[in-house]
C-alpha cells in the first residue's frame, strides 16, 4: 500500500484537507435519518489522489444534503461508556468523548484502546464508522496531526461507538484456500428486498477463511488478499448492488490501513472482523449470477482518479481510491466499471 506522506506544504493538498474536515464537522455524521456522511471520506481520498483543487466545490454540493450535528446529552465518562455503546442518541457525546480522549492522550492509545472494543461492532452503520476510521487514520500516519485531523479521528470513532451492533452467531462453513475463492462461497441471504440491518440478520453462516489463528505478518498479508479479491469481484458481481457492494472492498481497505498504527498482537482479530465484514455484506447485496469479466484496457491510476473525481458520487471516489491501492490492472477495471454502475453525482 503506498502512503505517499504529504509534508505539510500548501501544494499537497494538506491545507484544503484541513478546511474541509472543518466545513465538515459542523454537520453530523448522518443525515436524513440514518444515512452516513461521506463528506470527510471522500475529500480525504480526494486530496490523496492528487484532486485537492476539486474539493471545495464537490463540498458546496455535497454539505447541502447534511444534517446539523445533533446536541449532546450527557457527558460519556470512562466507567460508564459500556451502557452507551450502541446508543445512536448518543453520537454527538461519543464524538465528544473522543475529541477529550485524543486532545489529552496520544491518538495512537486512543486507537489501540477502542480499537479491540469496537471491532466486533465493525459491520455497523453499512460498515461507515470502521471506513471513516481508516481515512481518518491514513492521514495522520503520513501527515501531521493538525486539530481537524485528530477532531477526524474522534469523529470516526465516536460514530463507530454510536452505532455498535455485532453481528449475530455465525456458524463457520467450508471455505477455499483464498480469498476469491472464500467470497464465491459466501451464501446469498434469501431475501434481498430490505435494506442493510434485514439482510445482515439473515446471514447465519460465512465460509471460515480467516478462522485458523495466524501470525501478525499473515494476517496482514491474507488482509491485503481479501482487499485485492473483494475489489476485483465487483467487475463481475458489482451489478448486484453498485452502491453496497463496494463496501466489500472499502471495510476491509480502512482496516487495512489501520493496522500500522496498531500494536502487532491486534492484526489477527482484525483480519477476522474485515472478513467478518466483507462477507457478510457479500451475502447480503450478490447477485444471483455473474457478468463476463471485460477488461478496462490499460488504465491509468491518476486518470482513474480524475474521472472517479469527476463523476462525483461519494462511493465511486472511494473505491477508485481502494482500487488504486491494490493497482493492478483488475482492480482498476472494477474501479472503471463503478463508474459506469453509480449514478453520477
Amino acid at each position: 500500500m503506498d502512503d505517499n506522506a504529504t509534508d505539510g506544504s500548501p501544494t499537497d493538498g494538506s491545507g484544503t484537507l484541513d478546511e474541509a474536515l472543518e466545513r465538515l464537522h459542523r454537520t453530523g455524521p448522518e443525515f436524513e435519518g440514518w444515512l452516513s456522511n461521506h463528506g470527510p471520506m471522500a475529500v480525504e481520498s480526494l486530496v490523496r489522489g492528487g484532486q485537492a483543487p476539486r474539493v471545495h466545490r464537490w463540498l458546496d454540493h455535497y454539505v447541502r444534503r447534511l444534517d446539523v450535528m445533533p446536541a449532546p446529552s450527557a457527558p460519556i465518562g470512562a466507567d460508564d461508556w459500556r451502557s452507551a455503546l450502541g446508543d445512536p442518541r448518543r453520537l454527538a457525546d461519543w464524538i465528544a468523548y473522543f475529541e477529550r480522549a485524543v486532545a489529552e492522550r496520544p491518538w495512537r492509545d486512543v486507537l489501540a484502546e477502542w480499537w479491540p472494543r469496537l471491532l466486533p461492532g465493525i459491520a455497523a452503520g453499512a460498515t461507515h464508522p470502521v471506513i471513516r476510521v481508516g481515512h481518518a487514520v491514513r492521514t495522520l500516519r503520513t501527515g501531521e496531526p493538525t486539530g481537524p485531523r485528530l477532531a477526524e479521528l474522534a469523529h470516526g470513532l465516536g460514530y463507530w461507538a454510536a452505532r455498535h451492533q455485532p453481528l449475530g452467531p455465525l456458524a463457520a462453513l467450508a471455505s477455499a484456500p483464498d480469498a476469491a475463492g472464500a467470497l464465491a462461497a459466501v451464501p446469498r441471504v434469501a431475501d434481498q428486498s430490505g435494506g442493510i440491518q434485514g439482510r445482515l440478520d439473515q446471514v447465519t453462516g460465512l465460509p471460515a477463511w480467516a478462522a485458523e489463528p495466524v501470525d501478525p505478518d499473515t494476517a496482514r498479508d491474507r488482509l491485503g488478499e481479501l482487499v485485492a479479491a473483494a475489489v476485483g469481484r465487483y467487475a463481475t458481481h458489482g451489478h448486484g448492488n453498485a452502491v453496497m457492494l463496494v463496501h466489500t472492498a472499502t471495510a476491509p481497505n480502512a482496516v487495512r490501513r489501520v493496522l500500522p498504527a496498531l500494536p502487532r498482537a491486534l492484526w489477527p482479530a482484525s483480519l477476522r472482523a474485515a472478513w467478518a465484514a466483507s462477507a457478510a455484506v457479500t451475502a447480503a447485496y450478490a447477485p444471483a449470477a455473474a457478468v463476463r469479466y471485460v477488461s478496462a484496457g490499460n488504465v491509468d491510476a491518476q486518470e482513474l482518479l480524475a474521472r472517479a473525481a469527476a463523476h462525483g458520487d461519494d462511493h465511486a471516489i472511494k473505491f477508485a481510491d481502494t482500487a488504486v491501492d491494490v493497482g493492478d490492472a483488475v482492480a482498476l477495471t472494477a474501479a472503471t466499471r463503478a463508474l459506469t454502475l453509480i449514478p453520477p453525482a
